[in-house]
């Protein structure tokens, strides 16, 4: 019987090699970003879904396959907010119950640190590239997707403990990695990181969100530090654009070396295409449509294919044998 690493390392090849589809279903809210908006800005059926699994009160765990089920406040708040937008198109009770388990759970499952941020923590060791990370590490698009769904629910019920938890979540965000946050500089410009530890894996995708998140508790507060905070991190993510482009036709999946798997290459444009709409920034919304999949030729996707199929197996040579 095949072990488990290796009908890991099939599938995963399967999927890459057969499952590769440049037109994978991720669609726009468009109306989301507005004052007092519900819906979230994006919506799947299948995007951050897979590998999960529910406790017994119906939280969401990630399914590892080293790690086993675990809590991660991204899939938790990530469903979370699925299961409002199906309440939200259905007004359907079982959806609106789901949405409040996992706020719940994000309600009553934060840290606060010394310096009074509030966090919430991976409780498991994590491999992401080249980078170890070790129980207890924060993510900049982590803290904002929480952040979103937070949002949200304060927008639904109006708890006041929701908001003080998001005003206490972004201090993170003023500190550096060093700090114990998720900021890091690239000659002079801001960026946050999904993953701050070095070397810095910059995968953009967790870049994104978490300035969406930023976006949501301006918007909601109208705080001028918190805008300050937003601005600053996209002024650094045109200052860095550059570096994710391949031919500007995809995107490069931070600095692990290879070219991104569709789903994250789908949520690259149009997470920027969102940001570009609600910034009116010409250079994000001109990115974000050179890198939509439906300006390729068919010659333009086998090349795509290729060196993503290349860059892809070149790199796991590269990388730590559990990664």
């Amino acid at each position: 019987m095949l072990n488990g690493s290796l009908q890991y390392a099939i599938r995963a090849f399967k999927r890459e090699v057969f499952g590769f589809q440049f037109d994978y279903p991720v669609a726009i809210i468009e109306e989301t970003g507005r004052e007092k908006s519900l819906d979230y800005y994006l919506w799947s059926e299948s995007l951050f879904l897979d590998d999960l699994v529910f406790d017994f009160e119906g939280v969401a765990q990630k399914r590892y396959r080293a790690q086993g089920p675990q809590y991660n406040p991204l899939f938790i708040a990530w469903f979370g907010l699925f299961s409002l937008h199906l309440y939200l198109q259905e007004k359907n009770e079982v959806s609106l119950k789901r949405f409040s388990v996992q706020i719940d759970w994000l309600k009553n499952n934060f840290v606060r640190r010394p310096d009074g941020a509030v966090v919430w923590p991976c409780n498991f060791d994590w491999q992401e590239g080249r980078a170890r990370l070790e129980t207890g590490w924060i993510s900049a698009m982590y803290q904002s997707v929480v952040i979103s769904a937070l949002i949200r629910a304060y927008r639904l019920g109006g708890e006041t403990k929701l908001l003080e938890l998001c005003r206490d979540a972004i201090k993170v965000f003023h500190k550096t990695v060093e700090q114990g946050g998720v900021k890091t500089f690239e000659d002079g410009f801001v960026l946050y990181e999904e993953y701050p530890v070095y070397p810095l894996p910059r995968v953009l995708d967790g870049f994104l969100f978490s300035l969406l998140g930023l976006y949501d508790l301006a918007t909601e507060t109208d705080d001028p530090d918190i805008h300050r905070l937003f601005s600053e991190g996209v002024q650094g993510l045109k200052h860095r654009l550059h570096s994710w482009d391949y031919r500007g036709k995809w995107t490069w999946y931070g600095s692990h070396g290879y070219l991104c798997p569709p789903h994250y290459h789908t949520l690259n444009y149009l997470l920027l295409g969102i940001l570009g709409r609600l910034t009116d920034d010409a250079t994000l919304m001109n990115h974000a449509a050179r890198w939509n999949v439906r300006n390729l030729s068919l010659l333009s996707k086998a090349e795509i294919y290729v060196i993503f199929l290349l860059s892809k197996n070149m790199a796991r040579l590269r990388l730590p044998r559990n990664y």
